[in-house]
């Protein structure tokens, strides 16, 4: 994989995070229709590209593994609140401490979404990780800023969540080029947890984020925008 891909999602990441800056408040009207267009991409690209590849290899076990990271997404969320669809479930007031549930559920979250990049041609994956990081990103700043941690700390620990993808790029080919316990015959099956968790959330993206799961007109654009971005790349690689 090409290192301006690797550079793409640490910076998606660490700008998404730190545009809190440039913002007030967490209920940006632009961020919410960044936040549905990078749903339904991720949703997209989920069913067009990522489960086709990961049934490819005949392995009946991964839609095991896709039930395993819903699942598994569904637990990360009791520690992190929800931070990776780019809103909180609770008001970050209500928390007095540091987060650390969710500082460390979402760089687990981000280092198993890595991983699979190690396998293969990943271009729709690179982007569909870089494009809902983004939000995430800034959802997280803006609880660290509500909790007091000051400028510089919030930055500190957003560009830690930024090289967390990355990180688990590297580690994962590192593995596999080492060839320890055999890595590269298990890729579809650690694609089929990120496939769980990307469903997961882009599901819960589209529909958590409308009051009354209800579509306007400029959220519905970003949708078919999302889509069809998505789809024509599927299209493209045919």
């Amino acid at each position: 994989m090409g290192y301006w891909k690797i550079l793409l999602l640490f910076f998606a990441a660490f700008f998404g995070g730190t545009s809190v800056f440039l913002f007030k408040g967490d209920n940006h009207k632009t961020l919410k229709l960044v936040l549905s267009f990078s749903g339904a991409y991720l949703f997209g690209i989920t069913v067009l590209h990522l489960i086709p590849d990961a049934y490819h290899g005949n392995d009946n076990y991964v839609g095991v593994f896709i039930l395993v990271g819903f699942l598994f997404q569904i637990v990360l969320e009791q520690f992190s609140d929800g931070i990776e669809h780019g809103h909180m479930h609770k008001h970050p007031h209500d928390m007095a401490v540091f987060p650390i549930g969710i500082m460390a559920s979402l760089c687990l979250h981000a280092f198993l979404e890595g991983m699979p990049l190690a396998q293969g041609n990943q271009d729709q994956l690179v982007y569909g990780i870089a494009l809902h990081h983004i939000p995430a990103a800034f959802a997280l700043a803006t609880v660290l800023l509500t909790n007091k941690q000051g400028k510089n700390k919030t930055i500190l620990f957003v560009a830690v969540f930024a090289v967390m993808a990355p990180a688990g790029y590297f580690f994962s080919d590192a593995l596999s080029s080492g060839n320890v316990g055999n890595l590269q015959h298990y890729f579809n099956r650690i694609m089929g947890v990120v496939i769980g968790i990307f469903l997961h959330i882009s599901t819960t993206i589209l529909f958590e984020s409308s009051a009354d799961h209800r579509f306007n007109m400029r959220k519905m654009m970003a949708v078919l925008a999302g889509v069809t971005i998505a789809l024509l790349g599927f299209l493209k690689e045919l």
